[in-house]
């Protein structure tokens, strides 16, 4: 079997490829998988940097930020995640998102894409100078402080919502991010998540990318079809620490998987509004057609 080395994040990026990694385990699948499963981004960019890794599941834009950094050396395969983000709130005062006029706001994932998609909705809603964003380290540590009723406002991505309002009753869903999005967008999907491959990698082994592909689009229709099995199989491996967090979670983590080509249009478009908003949020450029992988 052709050995093909996974980076991937815990949390809903990884939570799509739970079949592959118990398949690997079992010893079924058609490739021979090593994963590598970590907390955070910043984790796996040395290693595709120095080609260590054949593939990767990164955020959108550090998927655009490598591309420049490498000079074109990695491609898109693919978008794993849409939108996973929203304002939870400790009780009933946010309707819509011009309620959140005068609110202090806590939130992770500074100089990442949630800084940059709820900047931009505030901005479009002239909401920009009135809102005020704190912003902590980890989304654990916001989401520690939601659930103890210290932050009244937070912004979240899946699965730490669903465990802050398993934890705390009080704490509600305020605002899904991804419909105020399609909102100021015509409509354009919110890509969160995306895979990425070695340029160098995919064009000696397209075989190999063909199979990987397969396999992952059944890995993740099975975690969307039967959450109650995923869910057992995303605390065996590490991406979520209780299966009953993930089984609920599931629902709400828009895991998906879109080719190249499926998602080029839309992710064209994610990237000309953070580079209008932001050219540093997706490496200073936006990239060309040679970053979409097609076979």
């Amino acid at each position: 079997k052709k050995v093909l080395k996974i980076a991937t994040l815990k949390g809903p990026t990884g939570m799509g490829m739970i079949q592959l990694m118990e398949n690997d385990a079992a010893l079924t699948s058609a490739l021979d998988y090593e994963f590598e499963i970590v907390g955070a981004p910043d984790q796996i960019i040395g290693q595709i940097i120095q080609g260590k890794v054949d593939i990767a599941a990164v955020p959108s834009n550090l998927a655009a930020i490598l591309n420049a950094k490498t000079k074109g050396s990695i491609q898109l395969l693919g978008v794993n995640t849409l939108g996973v983000l929203f304002i939870v709130e400790n009780g009933r005062s946010i309707q819509n998102i011009k309620d959140l006029k005068g609110k202090s706001i806590l939130s992770s994932g500074k100089g990442a894409s949630p800084e940059y998609i709820i900047n931009y909705i505030l901005d479009k809603n002239n909401l920009a100078n009135d809102i005020k964003i704190e912003y902590a380290v980890e989304h654990s540590e916001v989401a520690a402080k939601l659930k103890s009723g210290v932050t009244q406002f937070a912004l979240l991505p899946q699965p730490f919502v669903t465990s802050v309002i398993l934890g705390n009753k009080e704490a509600r869903v305020a605002i899904d991010l991804t419909d105020e999005w399609r909102k100021i967008t015509d409509g354009s999907v919110l890509p969160m998540g995306v895979i990425i491959v070695d340029k160098v990698f995919a064009k000696e082994n397209p075989d190999v990318i063909k199979t990987f592909m397969d396999e992952y689009k059944a890995s993740v229709e099975f975690v969307n079809g039967q959450p109650e099995e995923a869910g057992v199989l995303i605390e065996k491996f590490g991406i979520l620490p209780k299966a009953a967090l993930a089984i609920k979670a599931i629902p709400n983590c828009n895991i998906t998987l879109m080719s190249a080509k499926e998602a080029k249009a839309s992710i064209l478009k994610f990237y000309q509004i953070l580079y209008d908003f932001n050219p540093k949020s997706i490496g200073g450029q936006i990239p060309d057609d040679e970053f979409f992988y097609e076979n």
